[in-house]
C-alpha cells in the first residue's frame, strides 16, 4: 500500500517513540479499492498526552475520546488511541471510553469489516476479520453480531446503505436482517445525521439504493412519505413506474448534485395525496407540484437542510411540470417565473422527470425541452433582460422621474419588466423613461 509521506512520518515517530501506530478505517479501505481517500486516520497504543509530547503543533480535537490532531504544514492528521467503547448512550455514542494498548480491541469496536483493517510499512496488513475477502466479494458486513453494532449506533444502519450505494456493493444476509429489526433505532439519531447520510446515498451512482432502505423499513423512519410513493400506482399512458421507482429512475437521470438529486427524489412527493381516478379509470395528480412544495418544504426543514438547498429543492419542485412553449417570449417570462438562478436546473430537472416515463409517449416532451434549451442560451447570448436588476433604468432612476418612493417604485419596475419580456427591443434607457413620464402624467 502506498502511503502519503506525512503519514507515513507520523507512523514512523510514534514508533521510534515506543508505540504502536497504524493508518486505519476508511482510508485503508479506500487505498485497496484504488481510491484516493479523503483524509487519512492513524491509531496507535500511545495515550493524547503522549501524542502531545512526540508533535510540536497538535489540536484536542476530541481527547476525552482519545482523539489528537496533529498539524504538519497546515495538513492535519487525526491520530485516535486505541480504545474500547463503554456503554452507549441513545443508540449513538458511547458513554466513555477505555484506553487499551491491543490494537485488535480497537478494531472489534468498529462498523463493518471493510472498516476494520490497520496497515503500516513495517508490519503490513492487520485484518483480524476478513475485511480484505469481503472487498474481493463486494460485501458490506458487521463486525461481530451486527445486532450489537446497530443496537451501539443506529447511524450504522443508514451507513451500510450509504456504503452499499456508494461502493456498489451487496449487504451481507445477517447484517441485512438486523437493519430490518433495529429500523426503530434510528428515530434516537438526530435530524442532521440522518440527513448527511440520505444525501451521500442518494448521491451515488445508485441512488436507487433507496429503495433497499424502504424494504428493510429505514425510510418508513426517516422518510415516511416516500413509502407512500411506492405505493402509488400511476395508470395513466404517460407512466410506466409508481411514483417511488418514478422518482429513483429520475435521480438516476440527473447530475449527483445534492439539489438535483432532492429534487427528484421529492418532485412527485404530493401525488399519493393528490390522486384522482376519472371514470375511464384513468388517474390524475391535479396540483401535485404546488403541493408538493409545501410538503418538500416540511420534509427539508425536518431534515434541517440549510436555507439555500431549501428554496432552490423547493422552486424546483413548484415549476418542474411547468409548460413552455418554444418561442423566446414564452422562455422570457418562465425564466422570470421560475429565476434565471435555478432556470438550468430547471430543464435537467424536466428532462429527467421526462426520462422517467413511457418511452413511448416522451420523444415530443424530450425534444420540446431541448429546443427550448437551445433558445434559452440565445436568449442569454444576447443579454437579453430577464430580471428586474436588467432593466436599462432602476429605482433611483424612478425617483429621480418623481415617483414617490415606496411600493409603487417596485410596481412599476415590475411592469417595466413585464413589457421588456414582451418586447425585448424595449430595454433602453430612454424608451423606459418616456414610459415612466407616461405613467406619471396618467397619475
Amino acid at each position: 500500500m502506498l502511503i502519503p509521506e506525512k503519514v507515513n512520518y507520523i507512523i514512523k515517530k510514534l514508533t521510534e517513540s515506543g508505540y504502536e501506530a497504524f493508518a486505519v478505517g476508511g482510508c485503508v479501505r479506500d487505498t485497496l479499492l484504488n481510491v484516493l481517500p479523503k483524509d487519512w486516520d492513524i491509531t496507535t497504543s500511545a495515550e493524547p498526552f503522549e501524542i502531545k509530547k512526540i508533535f510540536r503543533k497538535t489540536i484536542d480535537t476530541g481527547i476525552k475520546h482519545g482523539t489528537v490532531t496533529v498539524m504538519l504544514q497546515g495538513e492535519g492528521f487525526e491520530i485516535t488511541t486505541y480504545r474500547i467503547d463503554g456503554e452507549y448512550q441513545n443508540n449513538r455514542k458511547p458513554k466513555n471510553v477505555e484506553f487499551t494498548s491491543s490494537l485488535i480491541e480497537d478494531l472489534k469496536r468498529r462498523d463493518f469489516t471493510i472498516n476494520a483493517m490497520a496497515y503500516n510499512a513495517t508490519i503490513g496488513l492487520v485484518d483480524e476479520f476478513n475485511g480484505i475477502k469481503d472487498l474481493e466479494d463486494r460485501v458490506i458486513r458487521c463486525v461481530g453480531n451486527p445486532n450489537d453494532r446497530f443496537e451501539e449506533d443506529a447511524l450504522r444502519m443508514l451507513r451500510a446503505l450509504r456504503f452499499s450505494a456508494q461502493l456498489g456493493f451487496d449487504i451481507e444476509e445477517n447484517t441485512k436482517a438486523a437493519i430490518k429489526n433495529n429500523a426503530e433505532l434510528l428515530r434516537n439519531i438526530s435530524a442532521e445525521r440522518v440527513q448527511v447520510e440520505l444525501t451521500k446515498l442518494i448521491t451515488s451512482n445508485n441512488p436507487g439504493t433507496i429503495m433497499l432502505a424502504y424494504e428493510l423499513g429505514i425510510t418508513n423512519i426517516v422518510l415516511p412519505e416516500f413509502d407512500k410513493c411506492v405505493i402509488t400506482p400511476q395508470l395513466n399512458k404517460h407512466h410506466i413506474y409508481n411514483v417511488g421507482q418514478h422518482s429513483i429512475v429520475a435521480m438516476e437521470n440527473i447530475p449527483n448534485n445534492h439539489i438535483l438529486r432532492w429534487t427528484m427524489l421529492l418532485h412527485d412527493i404530493a401525488k399519493p395525496v393528490t390522486k384522482t381516478t376519472d371514470s375511464n379509470g384513468v388517474e390524475h395528480f391535479y396540483g401535485h407540484p404546488v403541493k408538493g412544495e409545501n410538503l418538500a418544504l416540511k420534509i427539508l426543514k425536518r431534515l434541517k437542510f440549510d436555507s439555500n438547498t431549501i428554496d432552490r429543492v423547493t422552486r424546483l419542485i413548484r415549476h418542474h411540470d411547468d409548460k413552455i412553449n418554444i418561442n423566446n417570449k414564452s422562455i422570457r417570462k418562465s425564466v422570470s417565473k421560475v429565476g434565471v438562478d435555478i432556470f438550468e436546473d430547471l430543464l435537467l430537472v424536466q428532462k429527467a422527470d421526462a426520462l422517467a416515463k413511457n418511452p413511448l409517449m416522451n420523444k415530443k416532451r424530450l425534444f420540446e425541452i431541448s429546443e427550448i434549451e437551445k433558445k434559452y442560451h440565445e436568449i442569454v447570448s444576447e443579454n437579453q433582460c430577464l430580471t428586474i436588476k436588467q432593466l436599462a433604468i432602476n429605482g433611483k432612476d424612478l425617483l429621480d422621474l418623481g415617483i414617490p418612493q415606496g411600493k409603487r417604485v417596485g410596481e412599476i419596475l415590475s411592469s417595466l419588466l413585464d413589457q421588456v419580456l414582451d418586447n425585448p427591443e424595449q430595454n433602453d434607457r430612454e424608451i423606459l423613461i418616456n414610459i415612466v413620464k407616461a405613467i406619471n402624467r396618467q397619475s
